[in-house]
């Protein structure tokens, strides 16, 4: 029987697969002017935060369950698993590292779209790099590459894709991965649209999945999905021209809104990876403007044995997403604003610790949480909230946060950052080898390979 089906296509789209192919084959790179001092400042600092958190993870439970699967299919010794003493093959290596570059949810943030790009692109593109031996130069050119083809994708696809219930990290992060990993093999235009294409068949990551270890699955998924998809088209495999913009490909499949300007505007002059941040705070980042009210009010000497109850103002997107009352875990109570804010106010501080399986189901934590009472008001932006402590002697304390620490307008520090890369690593492979992996991470792009930085990462 016949289907009567409409399909509302964009018949007219732009060659976008083949301007974004020929856009990461064809840049000149950092070397020969294609960008600032600033972009590539910041392509190092992505990859530094990135190396933190897939280290810092590196022996939690998903991680353990990760490689017991990978270690079944017997792999060959071709690139390091970050924060242990093992090696696997490159894919499996993508992979792993992509899982614990996001268990924490401690990674960076395109805050345009709430992509996490460093984790498909530089889990796909590390474990590439070690094994090639490929320069670090290359390796950071690439890294910017990829992170700007995932971003400019989800710019055109965003919120739309995202609100369809669509992990967009690891949707658009398939693309980044495989982008990054052409431009490191060398691909030319031709072949790096094919690696796009056939990307594009595998976007990876449903929303539903936010709260158990299959969320950080998805940026390690696009990792090893784009890497192969680069190898797979370095070895001749095919994939239609036009896989990304065509009426039943993959944008306008998973999106109704799909803006082509974002792809194509300033393509070149304008890096998405120059817009990147960072979090001070292991949890979903709409989160973050809670925690730093209820620190603030930690600061100004408002103590949880004080409190009546903390009442909320925030935008109905952190409910949607961080609306966990009861959170039973620490994987769940980082989509909690209400142990967020609960975190802030004990603690000053919500790192992976305060995260923790024992911290959640402390007596005085699910006391202090249960209130905080949360009301949705749309006119405050989703990037702040309007935080009150009632007080039990009847004061009313109130802190507003327009701009959270590590949101653009108020960034985490260099010295920031490596302090939150040395609270992330030094429990692992220890402080020493910490602060060298920190400057080998400084000087990656100088670097003749990378086995040496890999070799830092190792306990």
């Amino acid at each position: 029987m016949a289907r009567n089906t409409q399909v509302a296509a964009d018949h007219n789209a732009p060659s976008v697969t083949q301007i974004l192919a020929q856009h990461v084959a064809t840049h000149p790179g950092y070397l020969s002017g294609g960008w600032s001092d600033a972009v590539d400042h910041e392509a190092h600092r992505t990859f530094m935060n990135w190396l933190g958190c897939a280290v810092g993870a590196a022996n939690h439970e998903a991680a353990d369950a990760a490689l017991a699967a990978v270690n079944m299919l017997q792999p060959a010794a071709q690139a390091s698993v970050l924060g242990r003493a093992v090696k696997v093959d490159m894919a499996s290596a993508a992979l792993v590292n992509g899982i614990t570059s996001h268990t924490f949810d401690f990674d960076d943030t395109h805050l345009k779209t709430i992509i996490h790009p460093a984790g498909p692109v530089a889990s796909a593109v590390l474990a590439l790099a070690e094994h090639t031996g490929a320069s670090g130069r290359a390796l950071i050119d690439a890294l910017v590459l990829g992170i700007d083809v995932s971003c400019r994708v989800g710019n055109a696809m965003y919120p739309e894709h995202y609100d369809r219930g669509w992990h967009i990290t690891g949707s658009t992060g398939t693309l980044g991965a495989a982008a990054a990993c052409a431009r490191l093999l060398g691909l030319d235009t031709q072949k790096t649209a094919m690696a796009l294409g056939i990307a594009a068949s595998q976007p990876v990551g449903m929303r539903e999945q936010f709260g158990t270890m299959t969320k950080p699955f998805h940026p390690g998924g696009a990792a090893r999905a784009g890497l192969m998809s680069a190898l797979l088209a370095q070895s001749g495999f095919t994939a239609s021209p036009k896989a990304l913009e065509a009426p039943r490909g993959m944008m306008q499949t998973v999106s109704t809104k799909n803006d082509w300007r974002e792809i194509t505007d300033e393509l070149g002059q304008r890096f998405e990876i120059s817009v990147n941040s960072y979090k001070p705070f292991a949890c979903g980042i709409v989160i973050h403007p809670s925690i730093d009210a209820c620190a603030q009010l930690r600061a100004q000497g408002v103590t949880p044995d004080q409190v009546e109850r903390i009442e909320l103002r925030v935008h109905s997107l952190v409910l949607e997403l961080t609306g966990k009352k009861e959170p039973a875990d620490g994987l769940q109570a980082k989509f909690s604003v209400y142990h967020g804010c609960a975190a802030g106010l004990t603690f000053g501080r919500a790192a992976e610790e305060e995260f923790s399986d024992e911290v959640v189901n402390r007596a005085d934590m699910v006391a202090l949480r249960r209130k905080v009472v949360a009301t949705v008001d749309d006119s405050i932006d989703e990037a702040s909230v309007d935080v009150t402590a009632v007080l039990k002697d009847g004061r009313r304390v109130q802190v507003f946060v327009e701009h959270a620490i590590g949101s653009l307008k108020n960034p985490m520090t260099d010295a920031m950052l490596e302090a939150k890369f040395h609270g992330l690593a030094d429990g692992v492979i220890g402080a020493d080898k910490a602060a060298r992996l920190i400057a080998a991470c400084w000087e990656a792009g100088k670097a003749a390979q990378l086995r040496d930085l890999t070799e830092l990462a190792r306990p």
